[in-house]
């Protein structure tokens, strides 16, 4: 049985559905357009094919991907990321921002395209217009 975080917070909820070795890794490369379980298994040489598919089904369960039949017989299926998945992408580059700054051998950073130069990550507000370092976490209304 898998145990999950018993809390009512934003961090715990989203670590019950992407905390697991792998899962993140997993994500990640559907998202790099890695769509079929044998790309999936390549990509991730030393996953275990139960531990790949388990991590598929969860995905899919919390709507971060969908699997599309490809091939019949035997049954194939692609996997692709949704819109709710696609969102996770900010995450990932955070992570890498922030590997790339304080780990070794970490040597990837995230890019403006256009110039080639690194960015970093800023927080606007849409109310003020403007950007902002003062952030707090509030409960929803």
């Amino acid at each position: 049985m898998k145990v999950t975080y018993d809390l009512e917070c934003n961090l715990a909820q989203t670590l019950n559905i992407l905390g697991d070795r792998w899962t993140i890794l997993v994500l990640h490369r559907i998202y790099k357009n890695k769509n079929t379980f044998k790309e999936l298994e390549e990509a991730l040489e030393a996953i275990p094919t139960n531990v790949l598919s388990n991590r598929i089904k969860l995905l899919e369960e919390n709507g971060l991907i969908y699997s599309e039949l490809y091939n019949e017989h035997p049954p194939r299926y692609k996997y692709i990321i949704t819109e709710k998945g696609k969102d996770f992408n900010h995450v990932f580059n955070s992570m890498i921002l922030w590997a790339h700054k304080y780990l070794k051998n970490c040597n990837k950073t995230v890019c403006h395209e256009k110039c080639g130069n690194s960015v970093q990550i800023k927080y606007y507000c849409e109310n003020c217009g403007e950007y902002v370092d003062d952030l707090v976490a509030k409960e929803s209304e």
